[in-house]
């Protein structure tokens, strides 16, 4: 697969030395201020008649943009907004976001970006131990999605054989692994129980591990970084789990990978992507280095259709490396602690669901799911938890209080802890919503 005498596959960035890249980070920072100041109403009426710095460190000075601005910009100026910096005609591929937290976004992507966004994502695929010889079924949504069509040209980049599942018809997926000898499938963390529970009732006779699958290649979900969820995946199926593509949908679908090494996600797209960090209740700039904490920013470096600066992708993470990996990639590493406007308030501490998820996966009695309901605007004195059942368990208050304790000693918050029934909870395709806020009159 190669655009303009360039190889997808041959492509090898994420093992460069930092110094060089960079020198093409700045590089391409030169060319992309020219065109942002030239092509994107959006960006000039944001800086205020202000030019872009010359130097791509000191971007710290534009201002930052946000989701809420881009939503805006669509409904002024549909279905692209007004950050569209080419002619329509030049838009090859359309995407929707998910709209999990708000009103679903028109993504664009010219020809060019359609490219770059294969060979990074790749990249990630690759860092995950995807390659030639695998042969992986792709089960996201292909219904506008990013990551249905456009993370299937990402995995067919690695070289693997892909099949283009989709989702829905679980039966026929486990046959469809049975007869043509899959050995990766990717989807969200949360769809392993769906196959489970499938297995259970209509195929009695295997086990998820007889399957024969290698690798599950995961997205779209926090969940992998917690180390209990992890494992059992790993017991339950007998294969090496993978948070295998982590992005952010409004900027670029997936430029972030676990390797074999450790639970740690690559930062694979440094020559495309320039990342800040920010604290991210007054936007103050931080230092990107080893131990920092704060919100990613993101600036498109090489972008034509809608290109960012300074876009806030409201993920909190922890940079863990910046040094070389030992599977010999050169790309920093980090953590994600979860997203801004996930985040819940209990009695003046902050909590996440990964911290909660944390929790609930040591419990063998609960299935794994759970959810947060937020009931009226807060504050907060305790947090409501949803835990559902395993199979054949049956509820108690003496459990019930042994969650809520280890959420005490885990996330220091107290918690009021609701046992629902097996299969209870919804599960999901797509992405799982874990914090639920109702509105109360």
């Amino acid at each position: 697969m190669e655009r303009g005498g360039r190889s997808l596959t041959s492509d090898s960035q994420e093992f460069w030395p930092l110094d060089k890249l960079s020198e093409l980070q700045r590089s391409r920072w030169e060319t992309q201020r020219a065109y942002l100041e030239q092509s994107s109403p959006f960006l000039r009426r944001l800086w205020e008649g202000r030019a872009a710095p010359e130097k791509l460190d000191e971007i710290a000075c534009l201002p930052l943009c946000d989701k809420v601005m881009l939503r805006e910009s669509q409904a002024a100026t549909p279905p692209f907004g007004d950050y569209l910096a080419v002619a329509p005609a030049q838009v090859m591929r359309i995407h929707r976001t998910s709209g999990t937290t708000g009103r679903a976004m028109n993504i664009a992507q010219t020809e060019a970006d359609a490219f770059q966004t294969a060979l990074v994502g790749a990249r990630a695929h690759r860092t995950a131990g995807l390659g030639p010889g695998h042969i992986v079924v792709h089960c996201l949504n292909y219904q506008m999605w990013m990551g249905g069509f456009t993370d299937h040209t990402m995995l067919e980049a690695t070289g693997a054989t892909v099949i283009p599942f989709g989702v829905g018809g679980s039966e026929l997926l486990i046959r469809t692994i049975q007869d043509l000898k899959v050995t990766a499938i990717h989807c969200t963390p949360s769809y392993p129980a769906v196959l489970e529970q499938t297995i259970a009732e209509h195929f009695p006779d295997i086990t998820p591990r007889d399957l024969g699958l290698e690798l599950g290649l995961f997205g779209g979900e926090a969940g992998l970084d917690n180390p209990s969820f992890r494992a059992r995946l790993e017991e339950t199926w007998g294969f090496a789990a993978r948070n295998a593509n982590y992005g952010v949908s409004d900027v670029f679908s997936n430029f972030a990978s676990q390797c074999a090494e450790n639970n740690d996600l690559h930062f694979v797209g440094l020559d495309v992507l320039y990342p800040e960090l920010i604290e991210p209740e007054n936007g103050e700039p931080l230092p990107w280095r080893a131990g920092a904490t704060g919100e990613l920013v993101l600036t498109h470096l090489a972008r034509e259709a809608q290109p960012l600066v300074r876009f806030r992708t409201n993920d909190l993470i922890t940079i863990t490396e910046t040094g070389a990996c030992a599977c010999g990639r050169t790309a920093p590493r980090f953590r994600v602690l979860g997203r801004s406007d996930d985040m819940v308030i209990v009695r003046g501490i902050n909590v996440f669901p990964t911290a909660i998820g944390g929790v609930i996966n040591r419990f063998e009695e609960l299935s794994g799911e759970f959810r947060i309901v937020l009931r009226g605007p807060g504050p907060y004195d305790r947090l409501p938890v949803e835990a559902e059942l395993a199979q054949s368990v049956q509820a108690s208050p003496a459990l019930a209080e042994a969650i809520a304790s280890a959420i005490k000693d885990e996330a220091r918050v107290s918690a009021s802890v609701d046992l629902l029934a097996p299969l209870s909870l919804p599960r999901s395709e797509g992405k799982t919503q874990r914090v639920i806020r109702e509105e109360t009159s």
